[in-house]
């Protein structure tokens, strides 16, 4: 009878993980059907199950081009790639845990929108003003624009700090100088305190061929390393800021004293 299936390809179907055709992979993916054949050629994606001549595919298929993906993204070629997933220590996912790491954010803070309108009533300006503090704000990544007068704010918490100075009497312009400067000095430490990890802990490690029992303590250095640098990174603006306001209240004092005397 036509359509009919037999009971064993029916059992081999029900008790298998893997059900999606290379159309129904491709999707789940975003790869297409002709990158999959490529990557199977090559020997980076497993062969499908094979039910009644067709092949199907699972979950570990789909969790395979993702990571085939993501590596690509980090810039590794597919020699590179194939490499990796032929090593048996779980090399690749261990680099992407590092890069997420790298990249994840010290505090879960959501992002935000804002409006125009609502940006005009929070901070007063002339219209001059508020195009020229806007564009700068945009350049040090303050606000994304969004389109329609809407704005994407990465940090609600740094523009409401923005906020609160301004209130005080600090102009918009003056605070933006000041974020801006904030901004190039973090960029410098963070670069030399990366650089750091990779010369002091990552490329030792490399050399002597990323042994599995060393894998947790560079792990643990690198979890470490953002909170104990913006621990210090704290600790020495206080004192410095401390000597800085103490030497400004000299010279405001000086003169009052001069007058009195």
């Amino acid at each position: 009878m036509i359509g009919r299936v037999s009971a064993a390809p029916r059992a081999a179907s029900e008790g298998s993980p893997n059900h999606l055709t290379i159309e129904q992979l491709a999707h789940e993916s975003g790869m297409s059907v002709r990158n999959i054949r490529s990557h199977q050629a090559r020997g980076l994606l497993p062969p499908p199950e094979v039910r009644l001549r067709v092949g199907y595919y699972g979950p570990e298929h789909v969790a395979q081009l993702r990571l085939i993906r993501e590596l690509q993204e980090e810039g590794f070629n597919l020699g590179g790639i194939k490499r990796l997933l032929d090593d048996t220590h779980g090399t690749a996912e261990r680099l992407l845990r590092f890069r997420d790491a790298f990249t994840a954010p010290l505090h879960d803070e959501r992002t935000g929108t804002v409006t125009i309108a609502e940006l005009a009533r929070r901070f007063p300006m002339s219209a001059g003003e508020a195009e020229e503090a806007m564009a700068k704000a945009q350049k040090l990544g303050v606000f994304v624009a969004r389109g329609d007068g809407v704005y994407a704010v990465p940090s609600p918490q740094l523009l409401s700090v923005a906020e609160e100075v301004v209130k005080r009497g600090i102009s918009v312009a003056g605070a933006l100088e000041i974020l801006g400067l904030i901004s190039k000095h973090c960029d410098a430490v963070s670069r030399a305190l990366v650089n750091l990890f990779l010369r002091d802990v990552w490329k030792p490690f490399e050399e002597a061929g990323m042994p599995d029992e060393r894998w947790p303590e560079v792990e643990e250095s690198l979890a470490r390393l953002r909170p104990m640098a913006a621990e210090a990174l704290l600790t020495i603006f206080r004192q410095r800021m401390s000597g800085e306001v103490e030497s400004a209240f000299g010279e405001i004092t000086q003169p009052l004293s001069r007058e009195r005397g």
